[in-house]
C-alpha cells in the first residue's frame, strides 16, 4: 500500500515546511516538495498541518484504581484515543495480584490488550507488590521490551504505595540496566493525616480532596525523590507535575546538571480546583484526580515550565473511571472516590486550543511535548515521534480552521462523562494514519479493532543521555 500526502505543512519539533510525504507500506519513504510517484492513494492536505501521531506516555487502561475493586476501562476504548490524534500510548502495567513484573506485563500484552487496542502501545512496569524477586526482575525488563518502571509515593494503605526504601532500591537496580524510573511524587503520610482531619471535621465533599492534597505534599515528595536519585546518581522522571513548587524543584535539579525530568497533564494546563466545589456530586467527582487540581497561578506555571523546557511532555494520565458506579463509592466520603479521569482522546485538541492557538507554545513545542519527547523518553524514537524517512507512518492531518466545542457524543471515550465537555475546541484531527494505514477519516474511526501492536522500548533512553 502506498499513499502520497500532498500540499500540507509538515510540522516537526524542529521546523515546519510545505512538503509532501510519501508512505510505502508501514514506513515514511520520502519527505519533500513536489514528489511525483505512482501510488494507491493521494491525500490532499492543502491548508492543513501534517504532524507525527501523538504519543501519550501516561495512561491507565484496564488497571487497578486506588480505591474500590473495579479496573479502569479497557483497551477497546482506545478507539476514541486514535480519533483524537494519539497513535501510541505508553501504558502502565501494574503487577497483577501474586504476579511478578514480567508475568504481569506479558499478560497485559497477550491477553488484556491483544485484539482490542486501536493504538500502538509500549509499557511501563509498575510496582504494586514489593518482594525480593521483584527487584531481581528489574534487570530482565529490557529483554521484554520494557525500559521504564514506576513507583508511587502516595496512597498509603493501598497496594500502590511504596516506602523510601523501595524507591531507593528501584532506582539503584534500574540504573544498572538502563531502565528509567518514573515516580508519582506526593507525600502519602501527610495526605493520610489531612484526609483524616477533614473527615473528622465532617468535611467529606469532593472540594476537600484538594484541601487534603495541597501543593506542599507534591513539592516535598518531588524534592525528596530528587535528593535520593542524586545520591545514587540515577536518572529520575517525575510524573504529572501540577504545581510550581514541584516544577521549580525539577528546574533547580536541572540547573545542577542532575538528570531529572518531568511531565504535566492536560488537566493541569486547563482546569482549576474550583470544579471540585460544584454542589452536584456527579459533576465535582469527575474532577477528582491526583495530584489535585490547582489554582490559575499553577496553570500559568505549568505552561511556563513547558515553554522553558523544564517539563518535557504533556500527558493525559487517562483513567477510564465511570461515574455511574465507580465514582459513586465516594459519595459519602471524598477519600473513597477513585482518583482519575479520562482524557487521552482530548489531549491533542486541548493542548492545541489552549496552547498553540493562544500563543502559549509554538507549533514546534506542541509536536515536541505531545509526540517527539515522549518517544525519546521511552526509547521508541525515531521509530515513533517524528516525520522522517524510515519512521513509522503514524501521521495526523489537522485542520486548524475548525471551530467547535468538545462533546462526548462526538467521540465516545468508553465512560459516561468527559471532563472537557462544552470546552472550546480550535482545530480538529481529520485524518490519522497508523503505520501507513488510514484509520481515521473525516474525524471518524475507519480502522479495525485490535489494529494496535506492542512496540518494544529500548533501554538507556533519553533520561540517561548525559547531563545538560
Amino acid at each position: 500500500m502506498s499513499i502520497l500526502i500532498k500540499n500540507g505543512t509538515v510540522l516537526t519539533a524542529e521546523n515546519e515546511v510545505k512538503a509532501d510525504v510519501l508512505i510505502i507500506d508501514e514506513k515514511i519513504a520520502a519527505v519533500g516538495q513536489n514528489i511525483v510517484q505512482d501510488v494507491d492513494e493521494v491525500i490532499d492536505a492543502e491548508g492543513k498541518y501534517v504532524f507525527p501521531g501523538g504519543i501519550d506516555q501516561h495512561t491507565h487502561f484496564s488497571a487497578l484504581c486506588n480505591s474500590g475493586d473495579k479496573d479502569t476501562a479497557g483497551y477497546e476504548t482506545t478507539k476514541a484515543v486514535i480519533v483524537g490524534g494519539t497513535t501510541t500510548i505508553i501504558d502502565y502495567a501494574p503487577q497483577d495480584p501474586g504476579c511478578g513484573l514480567i508475568e504481569s506485563a506479558q499478560y497485559r500484552i497477550n491477553t488484556r490488550a491483544k485484539g482490542k487496542t486501536c493504538v500502538d502501545f509500549a509499557l511501563h512496569s509498575l510496582v504494586t507488590e514489593v518482594t525480593d524477586a521483584m527487584f531481581d526482575e528489574i534487570k530482565q525488563l529490557p529483554d521484554y521490551g520494557i525500559a521504564s518502571i514506576k513507583v508511587f509515593m502516595a496512597y498509603i494503605g493501598s497496594p500502590l504505595h511504596v516506602g523510601d526504601d523501595t524507591l531507593y532500591k528501584v532506582l539503584q537496580e534500574s540504573k544498572k540496566v538502563g531502565v528509567t524510573v518514573f515516580v508519582h511524587a506526593e507525600n502519602g503520610e501527610i495526605i493520610d493525616m489531612l484526609q483524616k482531619e477533614c473527615v473528622k471535621a465532617g468535611n467529606v465533599t469532593p472540594e476537600f480532596h484538594a484541601v487534603s492534597r495541597p501543593p506542599l505534599v507534591e513539592t516535598e515528595a518531588a524534592q525528596r525523590a530528587i535528593y535520593i536519585a542524586d545520591q545514587l546518581d540515577a536518572p529520575l522522571f517525575i510524573v504529572h507535575v501540577s504545581c510550581k513548587g514541584a516544577s521549580d524543584a525539577i528546574a533547580e535539579a536541572r540547573y545542577k546538571k542532575q538528570r531529572v525530568y518531568g511531565e504535566t497533564c492536560t488537566q493541569y494546563l486547563t482546569t482549576t480546583k474550583d470544579r471540585l466545589k460544584n454542589p452536584d456530586f456527579n459533576i465535582a467527582a469527575q474532577f477528582v484526580c491526583s495530584p489535585a487540581l490547582r489554582d490559575e497561578s499553577d496553570i500559568d506555571a505549568m505552561w511556563q515550565a513547558l515553554y522553558d523546557g523544564v517539563l518535557s511532555a504533556v500527558v493525559s494520565d487517562h483513567c477510564g473511571i465511570d461515574l455511574a458506579e465507580m465514582k459513586q463509592t465516594g459519595r459519602d466520603n471524598f477519600v473513597d472516590i477513585p482518583n482519575g479521569a479520562p482524557g487521552a482522546a482530548d489531549r491533542i485538541h486541548m493542548i492545541w486550543t489552549n496552547g498553540v492557538a493562544k500563543n502559549r507554545i509554538s507549533r514546534q513545542k506542541f509536536v515536541e511535548v505531545c509526540s517527539e519527547m515522549p518517544a525519546k523518553i521511552n526509547g521508541i524514537y525515531p521509530r515513533k515521534g517524528t516525520i522522517a524517512v524510515g519512521s513509522d507512518a503514524d501521521i495526523v492531518i489537522f485542520n486548524p480552521d475548525y471551530r467547535g466545542v468538545v462533546q462526548l457524543a462526538d467521540n465516545p471515550n468508553g465512560v459516561d462523562y468527559n471532563i472537557y465537555e462544552g470546552r472550546e475546541q480550535i482545530g480538529q484531527v481529520e485524518t490519522v494514519l497508523l503505520r501507513g494505514k488510514k484509520v481515521v477519516e473525516h474525524a471518524q474511526f475507519v480502522g479495525e479493532m485490535g489494529q494496535g501492536e506492542f512496540i518494544p522500548s529500548k533501554p538507556y533512553a533519553y533520561c540517561f543521555e548525559g547531563r545538560e
